[in-house]
């Protein structure tokens, strides 16, 4: 039975990264009637952030040269370890159980919200794989940051998502779908480029839908 994980990360309840990341979820459900549906909202339930006894933990299984995911468990083994692995078990055993992990994000101040980021953080270990699952990133961006714009090199988004997947996760395939000039919904300055965000939200949720029926 394959299971998808979603997580959302917007503050926004209504978003254009919610809808984009909704439009696949719907398209995977009803590819895989069978399957298993799993969704957090980060924004909603925030996650703690990390603090020292996570550090003693990836310590411990340096130390011993622990990575296998079944056994990350063992590197908790003081009360405050075991206190910290109670937020992050449950959070690990869901990435763990998923062959498809959806991630809806807006962009922030150039990169992830700190929500997102903080999710990371509590389900990452050191020389942990996670190969063999699929990963989407459906995003959205108040500008316009494709190659070839101005503001590509500002970009801290999907590249910082890309190198996280790849260098931790062993993850080389990762799928993004980004709706770019969603700030022109809002900006009076952006007015004119309404009807390029409104192309770029439709090419989203038309892509989504599509690599839905396809992982």
């Amino acid at each position: 039975m394959p299971v998808l994980l979603h997580l959302d990360a917007s503050a926004r309840r209504r978003s254009v990264s919610r809808e984009v990341g909704d439009a696949f979820a719907a398209g995977w459900r009803e590819a895989n009637p069978d399957g298993r549906y799993v969704h957090r909202d980060l924004a909603a339930e925030p996650v703690p952030f990390i603090g020292e006894a996570w550090t003693e933990i990836c310590d411990n299984l340096l130390a011993d040269g622990i990575t296998a995911l079944d056994r990350l468990h063992e590197g908790a083994r003081t009360p405050e370890q075991k206190e910290a692995w109670a937020i992050i078990e449950p959070l690990l055993a869901e990435l763990v159980a998923a062959d498809v992990v959806l991630i809806a994000t807006p962009m922030y101040n150039f990169g992830i919200p700190a929500s997102l980021k903080a999710w990371i953080d509590q389900v990452t270990f050191p020389k942990m794989s996670l190969k063999g699952r699929r990963f989407v990133v459906a995003s959205a961006r108040g500008g316009a940051y494709g190659p070839g714009t101005p503001r590509e090199p500002f970009d801290h988004q999907e590249r910082y998502l890309r190198d996280f997947f790849a260098g931790h996760f062993a993850i080389e395939d990762a799928v993004f779908v980004n709706a770019e000039l969603v700030n022109s919904r809002v900006d009076p300055n952006l007015a004119h480029l309404r009807d390029a965000h409104e192309a770029s939200h439709a090419d989203a949720l038309d892509a989504a839908r599509a690599l839905a029926k396809e992982i």
